[in-house]
C-alpha cells in the first residue's frame, strides 16, 4: 500500500538527512507513551506541477494537537509549511502522502515529559489509495466495530495523536479479521462516530447528514472540503447525531481522509447500503473534490499550494 523512499531524504528537526539515518533512540518518551502528534496529507500531480492538499490547514491542525496535549512546538508554522514543500521538491516526487510528526524526545522516561524535547519530523512516500484500488468507483464493505471511540474528557479526539491511534487500530484490526475493510465505531454514547481514521457521511432523500464533533469525531480536513463542496452543489448538510440503524436504511454512506479521499461505502454489517455500490451524489461529490485536486475545476478555496 505504501513505498518507502529508502534512498531519500527526510527533513529531521531543521535539517534535511539520508532516509536511513532518521533515527531516534530506543529510550525516546514516545516510544514507551505515546506522546506524539502527526498530519497526513497528499500532495497531488496537476497540469501545472505538483501540489499539496489544504497544506496551511493540515500544519494548523498539527499545531492545534500539539497546543491540546501541551507539547511544545521548536519551529514555526511556516517553517514546517516550507518544509514539507522542500520533501517533496527534494525527493523528486509529483505525487505523494506527506507526513509531519511532532514527538517527545530522549531526555526523561517518566510520565512527566518536561525534561524532554520536540523533535519535529516530515517525510514524503509513495501511497496508493489508501482503502485499495476499487474504493473509489466501486466501494467498501465495512463493520459496526465492537470498540466505541474513547469518551469525552478522556482522550481528546480533536487532537491527532499517536496515542490515541491505538484505540484507531483496534477497529481496524478486527475489521481486517472479520474479513472487511474498515471499522465504524460509535462513540461512549452508541452514536455514530467515524472510522477509524476517516469521517463519515450518510445520505437519505437527498440530504447529508455527518457527526459533529460531539461524537469524538476529529475535525477533518477532507470533511470540511465535502462540507463545503456539499453545499455549493445544492445539497443540505446536517451536523447531527446519528443512531447506528441509520446507517443500515441509508441511501449512500461514504467515507473521507486525507489517506482515503471520499471513498464510498458499499455494505454495512452484510447489508448493501442503496443499491450496493457508489451512489449518485456520492459520485458528483468524488467529481468535484477530485476535479480541484488535479486542476480540471477551478480552486475557489485556495486548498493546492503549488510546489
Amino acid at each position: 500500500m505504501s513505498e518507502f523512499l529508502e534512498s531519500g531524504k527526510i527533513w529531521f528537526s531543521g535539517k534535511m538527512i539520508d532516509w536511513r539515518d532518521a533515527k531516534i533512540h530506543v529510550m525516546c518518551h514516545v516510544l514507551h507513551y505515546g506522546s506524539s502528534v502527526f498530519e497526513g496529507f497528499r500532495c497531488y500531480k496537476t497540469a501545472r506541477g505538483p501540489a499539496i492538499f489544504r497544506l496551511k490547514d493540515h500544519i494548523r491542525r498539527l499545531y492545534d494537537s500539539a497546543k491540546i496535549y501541551r507539547i511544545p512546538m521548536p519551529f514555526s508554522r511556516e517553517v514546517v509549511e516550507q518544509a514539507c514543500i522542500d520533501v517533496v521538491k527534494i525527493n523528486g516526487l509529483e505525487e505523494a502522502y506527506i507526513r509531519p510528526i511532532a514527538f517527545r524526545g530522549y531526555g526523561s522516561l517518566g510520565v512527566d515529559p518536561k525534561d524532554t524535547p520536540t523533535e519535529l519530523v516530515v517525510g514524503a512516500l509513495a501511497w496508493g489509495k489508501y482503502l485499495g484500488d476499487e474504493a473509489i468507483n466501486v466501494g467498501v464493505d465495512v463493520r459496526v466495530s465492537s470498540w466505541n471511540r474513547m469518551r469525552p474528557n478522556t482522550f481528546p479526539a480533536m487532537a491527532k495523536c499517536g496515542a490515541n491511534y491505538m484505540n484507531s487500530q483496534l477497529i481496524n484490526l478486527e475489521a481486517k479479521a472479520d474479513g472487511y475493510i474498515e471499522g465504524i465505531a460509535l462513540d461512549a454514547g452508541g452514536l455514530v462516530s467515524e472510522g477509524s481514521g476517516e469521517n463519515i457521511f450518510v445520505i437519505r432523500d437527498g440530504k447529508i447528514y455527518t457527526p459533529s464533533l460531539a461524537s469524538s469525531v476529529l475535525p477533518g480536513i477532507t470533511r470540511d472540503c465535502v462540507i463545503n463542496l456539499a453545499e455549493a452543489l445544492g445539497y443540505k448538510i446536517e451536523v447531527a447525531s446519528i443512531p447506528r440503524e441509520f446507517l443500515y436504511i441509508a441511501d449512500e454512506v461514504f467515507f473521507t481522509g486525507s489517506a482515503a479521499e471520499v471513498s464510498p461505502i458499499k455494505s454495512i454489517d452484510r447489508i448493501p447500503i442503496g443499491q450496493g455500490r457508489r451512489g449518485p451524489i456520492t459520485e458528483k461529490i468524488q467529481k468535484h473534490f477530485f476535479g480541484i485536486l488535479t486542476g480540471e475545476i477551478e480552486d475557489k478555496y485556495g486548498w493546492l499550494t503549488f510546489i
